[in-house]
């Protein structure tokens, strides 16, 4: 490891947290979503209309490697065709509803004592995340009691660039005041994760359970990490306790 790193960069969605399939949970988020936007379809038809507009806009954010905020989002590409005066003051309950579709996410067991160790050995700690919400990181930080660990949070539903741009990487290391040879990333998409650090000059790129070949959109990876973890706890066994600390 280069002993030179001093601020370690966390992705969030199935790097420190990941979904949990639960019928009852996600029924009642839809059914919560079509009662806030006044839906008169069926279950069956709306979501499948929802479902192909959120295809529609991923594709785009994927292409320019630009997010919108959570009321662009729904006013100009998930539900357009709604009354702007419902869905304009409800776009961020409605992001949390539409995440909750897919299921309940949850921290993996190793997460917080991990952090806090990680913050006890004397390194800066950060997240820099595509998402589409920008309060259920924060809330999930706050209800986890790890927050005092991140100096820095990065949401490019909030900084609008989006990974792997080097953009935001760049943008975190200068938030949390450190330069980017001396940072490391840790996610778990083996061409967006590493291909954005490495772009940006991070001294070191964590890549948190191999997924084989190609990420999900099936992309082959052209870069390769530095390290491979199969469990967050094992950052204990590549970042030491920093000098002095």
């Amino acid at each position: 490891m280069n002993r030179n790193i001093d601020t370690i960069f966390f992705d969030v969605g199935a790097t420190l947290r990941y979904v949990v399939e639960d019928a009852e949970f996600s029924a009642a988020a839809d059914r919560e979503l079509m009662e806030i936007v006044g839906a008169t379809e069926s279950h069956d038809v709306f979501f499948e209309k929802l479902n192909k507009n959120w295809k529609a806009y991923r594709k785009l954010a994927k292409t320019v490697l630009l997010d919108v905020s959570e009321m662009e989002l729904w006013l100009q590409y998930l539900l357009p065709d709604y009354p702007a005066e419902v869905i304009a003051p409800n776009a961020a309950h409605l992001t949390r509803l539409w995440r909750d579709h897919d299921g309940r996410r949850v921290p993996h067991d190793d997460v917080k004592p991990t952090l806090l160790e990680l913050k006890r050995r004397g390194y800066k700690l950060g997240i820099i995340a595509n998402t589409i919400t920008e309060t259920e990181i924060p809330d999930w930080m706050c209800h986890d009691q790890v927050a005092d660990c991140f100096q820095t949070v990065i949401l490019s539903s909030k900084v609008r660039l989006r990974k792997p741009d080097p953009a935001i990487y760049l943008l975190a290391s200068r938030c949390i005041g450190s330069v980017p040879e001396n940072c490391a990333y840790v996610g778990d998409n083996p061409v967006r994760d590493v291909e954005g650090a490495v772009d940006a000059g991070y001294g070191s790129m964590i890549l948190y359970e191999d997924a084989g070949t190609a990420d999900r959109e099936g992309k082959i990876p052209t870069v390769k990490p530095d390290y491979r973890i199969k469990a967050i706890r094992e950052l204990l066994d590549l970042f030491p306790a920093r000098e002095g600390k």
